[in-house]
């Protein structure tokens, strides 16, 4: 038998194992090009993909390494004996085979490979045959049944109350953190907004990791449904409440290889907003020149993919484009825009007024799904729960529940001005291109880096001036992002 090993390795979800080319048990060439194998020990059984390790000191002859995420779903503790086979190919790559021969699949087909991928039964590779044979085409029958085959798989909320209501935005947009904005304004009315949110994985911060700056996020579904029902929100991450765990797994492919069709965007959010609960769901589509929607005739598509299928979940929809032709608020960047976020909700003069404004009518379209409230009436009431501090003090009730967060974070304390080349107007800021500086300097990895925006699309400049802060906590990412913005700042001056 082999003995487990913990190596310390950080493999960001995917399952890994590592056997030594000297073990004695098992000839590594018999895994030449098998990658999939089945780990099982104490009634415990799970997929890896297995790597072979050639220098000794790093493993020895009898142990089985795993990597961190593989170690802790196993649950076994180092020293344990396991056993060793070749994971059989999952049946459902039939169905993708069928697939890329240009196939229409049905739900059952569909719903098998779900299964199969949440399962870690496939690999990468596989999977990437799977989301690049559906990128060529997919029916809207199909993208029903993908939505509801990721939905079936993982958990399931369940509440007590009739009108769920939940949030969305496509993203895109640097700084665009209404959520945490919303959120209090709509349990301050009353409405339950249970709100999972993602981290980072291309951009400078998730609401996730932006609410981390002020609160626990790490809630287990329990303790959230609890927090739900005392004070009608929370702000969590949704990682830990295992909601469409597909369809986290497949966005680990997706990402590398820039796959972002609108079929399998709309899978994704609403079969976790379909696991979720919710029955009222409002989605914030911002459409401009460097956003994810770049035109009125992709909005158009997606507004109607997003409609069918919601439809079909039972859920009522309410779709809002927005703009998206430049950053919402000053910071981009965990810290920074958690500073933006407060400013707003405590009414403050320096308070972003993009921000405000969008979260406001955001938070009015939600509103408007109780029926007692008079349509119209929503931008009204909003801005009143806003202005009259009940939206802070849901939020303080909200973080105090969750948790405050451990320690206080400041913005980064190593700081670079982008100036201006020449004087001008601005005329346009580069979405994309400012979260990927963001990004350079740090965020969100270091909750404190970021950029600061100091001017605007619209805003008069002088030569020399500074258009945005960088705030860096290390001196190489401060390097890497200042060589950025000096190559293209993404700030078109005219």
């Amino acid at each position: 038998m082999l003995h487990l090993k913990r190596i310390g390795i950080q493999t960001y979800g995917e399952r890994v194992a590592f056997l030594s080319a000297t073990c004695p048990l098992y000839a590594p060439e018999t895994f030449h090009n098998l990658y999939r194998v089945e780990i099982a020990a104490q009634g415990k059984r799970i997929m890896c993909t297995l790597n072979i390790v050639e220098n000794g000191h790093l493993l020895a002859g009898d142990h089985l390494g795993l990597s961190s995420s593989a170690f802790d779903e196993l649950g076994l503790p180092e020293g344990t004996p396991v056993s060793l086979n070749l994971a059989p190919p999952p049946q459902s790559l039939d169905n993708v085979r069928r697939k890329i021969a240009g196939s229409t699949l049905g739900a059952t087909d569909i719903g098998q490979i779900i299964a199969d991928i949440a399962a870690h039964k496939y690999s990468k590779m596989e999977i990437a045959a799977f989301l690049v044979a559906c990128a060529a085409f997919m029916t809207e029958d199909e993208v029903l049944a993908l939505t509801r085959a990721m939905a079936a798989v993982g958990e399931r909320l369940i509440w007590d109350q009739p009108m769920i209501v939940d949030k969305h935005c496509i993203g895109g947009i640097p700084g665009n953190r209404t959520s945490m904005i919303v959120v209090p304004i709509v349990a301050a009315y009353g409405l339950p907004i249970p709100k999972t949110s993602s981290r980072a994985i291309t951009s400078p911060a998730g609401t996730a990791d932006t609410m981390e700056v002020l609160a626990n996020v790490d809630v287990p579904v329990a303790r959230m449904q609890e927090i739900v029902r005392a004070e009608n929100g929370c702000l969590v991450w949704g990682g830990r409440a295992n909601l469409s765990p597909a369809d986290d797994i497949m966005i680990t492919v997706e990402r590398p290889l820039g796959i972002d069709t609108p079929e399998q965007m709309v899978a994704s959010i609403l079969s976790k907003k379909s696991a979720a609960g919710s029955t009222h769901l409002l989605i914030d589509m911002p459409t401009g020149p460097t956003a994810k929607v770049r035109t009125e005739e992709q909005a158009l598509r997606l507004r109607k993919l997003f409609d069918y299928v919601g439809r079909a979940l039972g859920m009522s929809l309410r779709i809002v484009c927005t703009d998206g032709s430049q950053p919402i608020g000053n910071g981009i960047g965990p810290v920074l825009e958690a500073r933006d976020v407060m400013a707003v909700l405590n009414n403050t003069a320096d308070a972003p007024e993009d921000l405000r404004e969008r979260a406001i009518t955001l938070a009015a379209h939600i509103l408007e799904f109780d029926p007692r409230l008079k349509g119209g009436a929503g931008q009204a009431r909003a801005r009143e729960l806003l202005v009259s501090g009940a939206a802070a003090d849901a939020m303080r009730r909200i973080i105090a529940a969750q948790g405050p967060a451990a320690a206080q974070i400041n913005p980064g304390h190593l700081v670079h001005e982008i100036r201006a080349p020449r004087g001008g107007t601005v005329m346009s800021l580069d979405c994309y291109r400012i979260a990927r500086i963001a990004r350079l300097a740090g965020a969100p990895a270091a909750k404190g880096a970021g950029v600061d925006l100091l001017k605007k699309v619209g805003s008069a400049v002088r030569q020399g001036e500074p258009l945005y802060r960088l705030h860096c906590v290390l001196e190489t990412d401060c390097q890497f992002a200042c060589e950025m913005a000096a190559r293209e700042p993404g700030v078109l001056i005219q």
